[in-house]
């Protein structure tokens, strides 16, 4: 079985211990490869190499318009071999292979919006306070930047920083997860044939603790960026300490989806379902808190779960399949102890709460879609991110209430309203503390919108034009046309 290699300064390398480590398919724990197991030594030579490239300053000093067309023809790469990407993404996350297709569309598009806006800015001229002088403002790409992405998403998480990180003209050096790096190595073959030069874009296998915590401290890391976990994050923004990195920290939710009694019944609880169920439950921006008005409550309920017992699980390659497993034993025990707490706390199983009994799925790493009523704000199970299929049911009987509930949390990701009073849905949006808020929708983001958290969710964004700001430093030059002495002293 083929092993899957680092890239380091343009070369395909095993890692220096020699060391591998199984992949696993979550659907029936199937090894389905093995991946190099890089550490601190790896990361080290990857680094050297990132800041060779950077400090030559040859892919700094492309032009934008050339760098773009370099991401451009990556967008291009990953359209053409969209079956194969998706198929490796389901594979090593068990989800169903038409939400990998999705999200082999979506790093398509991430990739060519990033590559449209390389060149779009050129500076501006600022007045200046003298006469016969210059003032103007510049941006400039950061150096070198270490990438930490997730196993949620893997592809579609390392695009969100791989696209603006190269269109501004950094070097960089990413870490997968260890458990999920299938579509990542293969997308770092695609920038090979892209036209990426020698040791502009390093990638690095391995664990957190290892690679990651490196990345973290090693001066020669200008910015770190990282997707995932609350405790990780303060950890990375100690250890970047150090030579004061630039930070981008996406830090995940528990995302409130507020529903009135006057939205569209049947989309509200159609659009609860697609806020949380795809990929299991474990997305950063999943609708897994739904506050409900008291009025609607039982219906709402009585509908909701209705829908959810009727969840199809099985195998990703599965057509008929609505949802897959999670994505590691672990994983799922964790779930497992998170409802069990919600339980012990007061919470009601109106549906799951268990894994399944089906013979076919016991080899996977299944729970069944779960909806907990009965739920408060001072729950476990409404105020952490629980990562899983899991939605927690609040009431509430006013607007102010109904914010007041939503803004109850160290989180402030994303959220969600739905009402057909537009005057009320914006006075709600408004006051929510929250990165994005959809009125009438939930979970859709695309490139151009940019994406972050408030509160202890994160710090800086990615997506959209602040996304392509992250990886900039900001110049001020000043010019003096006719200088003159100021005999002062």
């Amino acid at each position: 079985m083929e092993t899957k290699l680092q890239f380091i300064g343009g070369e395909w390398v095993p890692s220096l211990s020699k060391e591998t480590r199984e992949i696993i398919n979550p659907f029936n724990q199937e090894v389905i490869a093995f991946a190099a197991e890089g550490n601190e030594r790896d990361a080290k030579e990857a680094i050297k190499a990132a800041r060779e490239a950077f400090d030559q300053g040859d892919w700094s000093n492309t032009s934008a318009s050339d760098r773009g067309e370099i991401v451009m023809n990556i967008a291009n790469l990953i359209k053409r071999d969209r079956e194969e990407l998706a198929r490796l993404e389901s594979l090593d996350t068990g989800k169903t292979v038409e939400e990998s297709r999705g999200d082999m569309d979506d790093i398509a598009g991430v990739f060519r919006y990033f590559a449209e806006i390389a060149d779009k800015d050129g500076g501006e001229l600022i007045d200046s306070p003298l006469p016969n002088s210059t003032s103007k403002v510049v941006r400039e790409p950061v150096g070198v930047c270490g990438q930490i992405t997730p196993w949620n998403y893997p592809l579609l998480q390392a695009s969100w920083k791989l696209a603006p990180a190269l269109a501004a003209g950094n070097t960089l050096v990413m870490k997968p997860s260890e458990i999920t790096p299938l579509t990542t190595v293969k997308v770092f073959e695609l920038m090979d044939e892209a036209g990426v030069p020698k040791g502009v874009a390093n990638l690095v296998l391995g664990a957190g603790a290892t690679v990651g915590a490196e990345l973290s401290s090693n001066t020669d890391v200008d910015l770190i960026s990282f997707t995932g976990g609350i405790e990780t994050g303060k950890n990375i923004m100690k250890a970047a300490s150090v030579n004061v990195k630039k930070l981008a920290l996406e830090l995940g939710g528990k995302n409130p989806n507020v529903i009135f009694a006057d939205a569209d019944f049947e989309t509200a609880v159609d659009q609860a379902l697609n806020g949380v169920f795809f990929h299991a439950g474990q997305i950063c921006s999943a609708g897994t808190r739904i506050i409900v008005e008291d009025k609607i409550h039982d219906q709402f309920v009585d509908a909701l779960v209705k829908r959810v017992s009727n969840i199809r699980l099985g195998s990703g390659f599965d057509e008929n399949t609505q949802m897959g497993p999670l994505i590691s034993k672990e994983h799922l025990n964790k779930v497992i102890d998170y409802v069990e707490n919600g339980k012990k706390e007061g919470a009601t199983v109106a549906v799951g709460g268990k894994q399944p009994e089906d013979p076919e799925l016991q080899d996977g790493f299944f729970y069944l879609p779960t909806v907990l009523t009965d739920c408060t704000t001072d729950m476990s199970v409404v105020q952490n991110e629980g990562f899983g299929p899991v939605i927690t049911i609040e009431k509430f009987s006013s607007e102010e209430e109904a914010i007041q509930l939503a803004n109850d949390s160290i989180y402030g990701l994303a959220g969600g309203v739905w009402t057909s009073d537009i005057a009320k849905a914006e006075r709600c949006v408004a006051k929510m503390r929250m990165g994005t808020v959809w009125i009438n929708d939930f979970n859709l983001y695309f490139p151009h919108a940019p994406w972050g958290g408030f509160k202890q969710s994160g710090i800086g964004r990615e997506l959209g034009k602040p996304g392509l700001d992250e990886y900039q430093e900001t110049k001020h030059i000043f010019h003096n046309l006719k200088p003159e002495p100021m005999n002062w002293f």
